[in-house]
């Protein structure tokens, strides 16, 4: 026998005979009014209708799913890519720039020593050791490499000259650790230059950091300094008007009346 009714289209909710769209009917005709046929028809009916809402649901609930996964909330913020991640990362990127410049704070802006006497500049003129000897020399030149924005090199050498008086290695392995921060990595904003022969060699010493894990990078900027800094300072307004300051005889106080 052929069934007179077409089965309804996958993917639309199917409605009853009858039924204009968008209106509810008022209920199944009764049972005993549908022959075999007709029952068979209803129960098929239900069936898909059952199969339609589960299908439904599901789809709906799966696109509920992937629009909260992208939602600006602080239960998807770990895989969202959202404002807030930025706002984390410049809050990270922050604290770390603080804890560099608070690093530094152990290296004095300018060290303690007696003025420079005339003797003294001219001992600078003629030997970077003597310059890099006393602080009055080193208080000096780290004023010209302000200038030059090459700072980073005399702090380098001068944390590595107070990691070698340290003797307790607990305290050794920390300033090494910050020294390495601070002056050796990429990453950093006051990186000095290295080779990467000498690089290779501070990486295999930070293994088990001593004293003299920074021997070899501290001759390399101390011989940098001397070659390249150091002939422009003799040549500087720093030096010279030092110089000068110091040569002039003192003004003599005006005979009293």
């Amino acid at each position: 026998m052929r069934m007179e009714d077409e089965q309804p289209v996958l993917g639309e909710p199917p409605t009853l005979e009858g039924c204009e769209p968008g209106k509810v009917a008022e209920g199944p005709p009764a049972a005993d009014s549908l022959g075999p046929m007709g029952s068979e028809r209803m129960e098929m009916r239900k069936r898909q209708m059952s199969v339609y809402q589960e299908t439904g649901g599901a789809a709906q609930a799966q696109q509920g799913l992937n629009r909260g996964s992208n939602a600006c909330c602080f239960c998807w913020c770990c895989c969202c890519s959202c404002s807030c991640l930025t706002v984390r990362n410049q809050e990270e990127e922050r604290a770390r720039k603080t804890s560099r410049e608070g690093r530094s704070e152990g290296i004095p802006e300018f060290e303690e020593s007696p003025p420079p006497t005339l003797e003294d500049v001219n001992n600078w003129g003629q030997s970077f050791d003597m310059l890099m000897t006393t602080p009055t020399g080193r208080n000096a030149f780290r004023e010209f490499l302000r200038t030059e924005f090459s700072e980073e090199n005399m702090l380098f050498w001068m944390a590595c000259e107070d990691l070698k008086k340290e003797t307790n290695k607990n305290v050794i392995e920390e300033k090494a650790r910050l020294i390495y921060e601070d002056y050796i990595s990429m990453l950093s904003p006051k990186e000095v230059s290295l080779d990467s022969r000498v690089r290779e060699v501070i990486n295999r010493n930070m293994l088990e950091p001593t004293q003299r894990t920074f021997d070899d990078a501290q001759l390399q900027i101390y011989t940098l300094m001397h070659r390249d800094s150091y002939p422009r300072f003799m040549n500087s307004g720093v030096y010279k008007d030092l110089l000068q300051s110091l040569s002039e005889p003192p003004s003599e106080p005006p005979p009293e009346p």
